[in-house]
């Protein structure tokens, strides 16, 4: 009976131990050996798992690209990838595990600003720097006192640069008068493009007629819509992300509010076309972190290299964020000449002159990179033309 007992338990300590080497989220062998590991905390489920699920095929990419090179410092980079849920909590809970835990040097993630927000507890806590390609929020960077973070870095433009820049879009190019806001209420992404664009268009002489909310997880606009219908502007402002921005815009339109419609990079998302159709995708316009119709040779060879390995599929921005967030971490890391978390740190806030697909940069004292923004025009649910606009 007692040798019986014993074999139960060895059977169920191999259970357990089989199980658990079942758990998500890594890439490559479970052992990493000598492999400097980075942690990835994105969005791949969710709200948002459009953007998490872009930004990671980038990053895995640049990565494969980088160890089938040799990798840096004669070690291959081992990604452990979790999904957070597009979730804050998960988030916080993920980066714990990746720096605690996984022993991640650095990590990548998340895609949204909440969502990234949420992580920064975890990095200052253990000293690891993270590092966002889409978190626009202004302050980021920042703590509620406006000191910088030490170890919280961004390779994307903020919400006022992107504000500032529709604004201007909107008068200079578009000859806007009189515009509209309609902006999701519930997001500190839509709330900070909101206030960054009406402050520009008012500065500029323009004048904002009415201005609008909405929360996230609506699906009927019309009731505000026909409201604004009867108001008289040039352009109609729609801060927010592309699961009600698609839905909006195809509303207005069935309306017949055809005036142009503005947004910002949340509208970058196959699903914009889904949502909101073909038809209704003309004059609308939206700031972003790149083109695929940049003619700069690095940016046509990434789109080459792209479409090879993903069905001739053209990237998205988010797919060329993920891919220079990749590069970015990686070449901060040979910079530092060592896999040490203060080291990495302090190359990446020295940062310089950073070549990449969505432009080259400099990381400012801000933590902020210095780079262009892009703005798109969409006709007929196709991108037709990229105008680049440089930081003043």
């Amino acid at each position: 009976m007692k040798k019986k007992l014993i074999l139960v338990f060895a059977v169920l300590m191999l259970l357990v131990t089989a199980m658990a080497g079942c758990g998500g989220g890594d890439t490559g062998d479970e052992d990493s050996g000598d492999a400097i590991v980075i942690g990835v905390n994105y969005e791949l489920s969710g709200a948002v798992a459009s953007y998490g699920d872009d930004s990671v095929k980038g990053i895995e990419m640049a990565i494969d690209e980088i160890n089938e090179a040799g990798g840096v410092l004669d070690q291959q980079i081992k990604l452990v990838i979790i999904d957070n849920k597009s979730d804050p909590a998960e988030s916080a809970s993920v980066a714990a595990k990746l720096m605690e835990q996984d022993n991640a040097v650095a990590c990548l993630g998340p895609a949204t600003s909440g969502n990234y927000k949420a992580t920064i507890p975890a990095a200052m806590a253990n000293q690891t720097s993270i590092l966002s390609a889409s978190a626009t929020a202004n302050d980021v960077t920042l703590d509620p006192n406006g000191n910088v973070l030490d170890y919280v870095f961004r390779i994307c433009f903020t919400d006022d640069f992107q504000g500032v820049t529709m604004a201007n879009f909107a008068t200079s190019n578009l000859d806007a008068k009189k515009a509209a806001i309609y902006k999701d209420t519930a997001s500190d992404y839509a709330m900070g493009l909101a206030e960054s664009f009406r402050d520009t268009f008012e500065g500029l002489g323009g004048e904002i007629v009415a201005e609008e909310g909405y929360v996230a997880k609506d699906t009927d606009f019309k009731a505000v819509l026909t409201g604004l219908k009867g108001s008289d502007f040039d352009v109609l402002f729609v801060p927010g992300y592309y699961e009600e921005a698609g839905l909006i815009i195809g509303q207005a339109r069935e309306m017949g509010i055809d005036v142009p419609i503005l947004g910002a990079d949340g509208f970058d998302s196959p699903t914009l076309l889904d949502l909101a159709g073909a038809d209704a995708l003309s004059d609308v316009y939206f700031s972003n972190h790149y083109s695929s119709l940049d003619e700069d040779p690095l940016v046509q060879q990434f789109i080459e290299d792209w479409g090879s390995a993903n069905n001739n599929e053209n990237p998205s921005a988010f797919n060329a964020l993920g891919y220079d967030l990749g590069k970015f971490i990686v070449d901060a890391i040979d910079r530092a000449g060592s896999a040490e978390r203060a080291d990495i740190r302090d190359a990446i806030a020295g940062t310089d002159e950073f070549v990449g697909v969505t432009g080259t940069f400099a990381i400012g004292p801000d933590h902020n990179p210095i780079k262009s923004v892009v703005v798109i025009e969409m006709q007929n649910g196709e991108q037709v033309s990229a105008e680049k606009v440089s930081v003043q």
